[in-house]
């Protein structure tokens, strides 16, 4: 059937994925990567992508193209979420990158995000009976998928993510207490004006955020994927990493293992909403899947073949 290759373009970061199809119809990861590339930055004050941002991010999607190109894809896809969303000078990007990259990048909305993202639970993690939480947090949005098997009940995504939070509440280092207690209520706010409640069995969280919280649990000097998929955080470690990125700067921060220095200044926010998201759905922890977008992506470019 071919290597496909995927490139996720997030807020925050970008994300690469190529895979292939094994005989027993599994999809077997070929290779993965991520450039923390900040599409976003400077986005909420001004709503544009600055001539800086826009040439740095196009230039790394341009890289992982060449690479899927050099290892034989025969099919490569490029998405955008949030920012491109958002930003009012997305066609300029969008025609950038296809000078650049001589790729389409198609900008999917936050309802199809959340649908990937629902695939790339299913595909690569065993779940349990009764209601299913889903969600996936990154830089400029979170989505929120609930469902009950393979059939999904609810979706939607909020303007809520951790570049934004940062932005906004962690500019002092480091923070004080009171910034912290502002940003958990504005993120608690606007979850709960979108209706982010109720009571569920099993609770997913996906993105950066939550693998890097997974990969400082397990104190990984080197990230392994194998571990962090299917692994949990409770909420008593939520508010543990909170507590630990508060009462530290943000370079002191860089020295954590497992978390990489270009997050140590929102994962502190990421954190954040992670314990709004854990409250409010009345649950004491929540299942990792290092699986994500692009993954739901391959599921469904594979299916269709």
């Amino acid at each position: 059937m071919g290597l496909k290759g995927i490139i996720d373009v997030g807020t925050n970061s970008i994300k690469f994925f190529l895979g292939d199809l094994a005989p027993d119809g599994t999809i077997v990861t070929v290779l993965e990567d991520v450039d923390i590339a900040r599409l976003g930055e400077g986005l909420r004050e001004t709503g544009m992508i600055g001539p800086e941002v826009m040439q740095r991010n196009s230039d790394a999607i341009a890289r992982f193209a060449d690479t899927a190109r050099e290892k034989g894809a025969d099919e490569i896809v490029c998405v955008g979420t949030m920012a491109l969303r958002n930003a009012k000078n997305t066609a300029d990007f969008v025609k950038l990158v296809k000078k650049n990259s001589k790729i389409d990048l198609q900008v999917i909305s936050g309802e199809e995000e959340a649908r990937l993202s629902y695939l790339a639970v299913l595909s690569g993690l065993g779940l349990q009976e009764g209601k299913l939480a889903i969600f996936d947090t990154g830089g400029g949005s979170t989505e929120f998928i609930f469902g009950k098997g393979s059939n999904i009940d609810k979706r939607f995504s909020v303007d809520m993510g951790a570049l934004r939070i940062t932005e906004k509440h962690f500019q002092a280092d480091p923070v004080s207490k009171i910034d912290v207690i502002t940003a958990v209520a504005e993120v608690d706010s606007i979850f709960g004006e979108h209706g982010v409640s109720g009571r569920f069995s099993q609770l997913v969280g996906m993105g950066g955020t939550v693998t890097t919280m997974g990969a400082v649990k397990h104190k990984m000097t080197t990230y392994d994927p194998d571990v962090i998929q299917g692994s949990v955080l409770t909420l008593v470690d939520v508010e543990a990493q909170i507590a630990d990125y508060s009462s530290k700067t943000i370079e002191e921060r860089r020295t954590i293992p497992g978390l990489q220095p270009k997050r140590a200044d929102v994962i502190l926010a990421g954190a954040c909403i992670l314990k709004v998201i854990m409250t409010r759905l009345n649950v004491k922890q929540l299942t990792i899947s290092d699986r994500g977008l692009r993954h739901g992506l391959a599921f469904d470019m594979f299916a269709k073949k």
